[in-house]
């Protein structure tokens, strides 16, 4: 795997609580990855130490292959969850400070955040006062200064928190964008919906460590448990002699309009799918038959609850 960043068995204990416990992830290179979890899990703090604001008690962190040094730091953008903007600033005045501070000189960060702002619908508040913006304009805002130096690896936290519909997708677009530029992106969030979107990799944490790891698609497939839905009409007795020893079936059976059957079965993992499907035909009149693919909601329950 062509990894930018890679956590090696990183621990970290606050005054007798262990917030991270020998954790370890790899971030595939132009991802989008999803740190999941509940609250207090050690999402923030693994955040935290990506970032060097926190060092682990034990562990390595590795970008680009190599120990990860302050001078990396110019290479993430990181918004955090608790926003932080000077009130008395000027809109684009903070919008530079902030770009200054990652490197950027003052005419390079004007132009490019003036592309910026343009982008997002905010060009006008560049002479405004912060004070003067609402939650959702100073998420644009901290947004922007996040990406503005263009870094290879972008960690989002909660990033969606406190917009509507519209500037959801608004942002959900620009940060696959981002991906499709060539930039990595960790996202961190409670929101399953986007993660479903969005995320090609996730990984989710419970009680300070990594429970689960890996594609969205291949999680949530895996998760599934070859499970199928089957709408039929037809004698029940032909479709339970047709699937008998090919597979099993779940929960009860229910009745639709227009006098067909749904039934959801289990086939055993890794078996064909053919010769069920090749009996039902021959023993009924197969409307449907689709794998059950569980939401990243239901996972994420499942998970943390310990029944996955």
């Amino acid at each position: 795997m062509d990894s930018i960043l890679k956590i090696e068995h990183v621990s970290k204990t606050y005054t007798g609580h262990k917030a991270l416990d020998d954790v370890s992830i790899e971030i595939p290179r132009g991802s989008i990855y999803g740190l999941l979890g509940p609250n207090g899990a050690g999402k923030t703090t693994l955040i935290r130490v990506v970032n060097r604001m926190t060092i682990p008690d034990c562990g390595n962190v590795l970008f680009e292959g190599r120990p990860i040094t302050a001078d990396d730091i110019y290479q993430i953008g990181y918004m955090p969850e608790e926003r932080g903007l000077y009130k008395k600033m000027k809109v684009g005045e903070q919008a530079v400070f902030f770009a200054r501070l990652r490197g950027m000189s003052k005419s390079d960060a004007t132009a490019r955040l003036h592309e910026w702002f343009s982008r997002l619908n905010i060009e006008d508040w560049w002479e405004k006062k912060v004070e003067d913006l609402s939650k959702g304009m100073a998420q644009k805002v901290q947004f922007i200064a996040t990406v503005v130096h263009e870094p290879k690896l972008l960690i989002f936290d909660e990033p969606f928190s406190g917009f509507d519909p519209i500037n959801q997708d608004l942002l959900k677009n620009e940060i696959l964008g981002l991906r499709d530029r060539g930039a990595t992106v960790i996202f961190s969030t409670h929101n399953m919906e986007s993660v479903e979107e969005i995320c090609d990799d996730i990984t989710l944490i419970n009680k300070s460590q990594n429970i689960l790891s890996g594609p969205v698609e291949e999680i949530r497939r895996k998760a599934g448990g070859n499970t199928f839905m089957v709408v039929y009409s037809g004698q029940t007795s032909d479709f339970i002699n047709a699937i008998n020893g090919k597979a099993t079936l779940i929960g009860q059976a229910e009745g639709l309009i227009g006098g067909y059957t749904q039934q959801k079965i289990h086939i055993a993992d890794n078996a064909d799918v053919r010769p069920v499907i090749g009996a039902l035909n021959d023993s009924v009149m197969l409307r449907s038959f689709q794998e059950i693919i569980p939401s990243m909601n239901d996972i994420f329950i499942r998970a943390v609850g310990g029944t996955l």
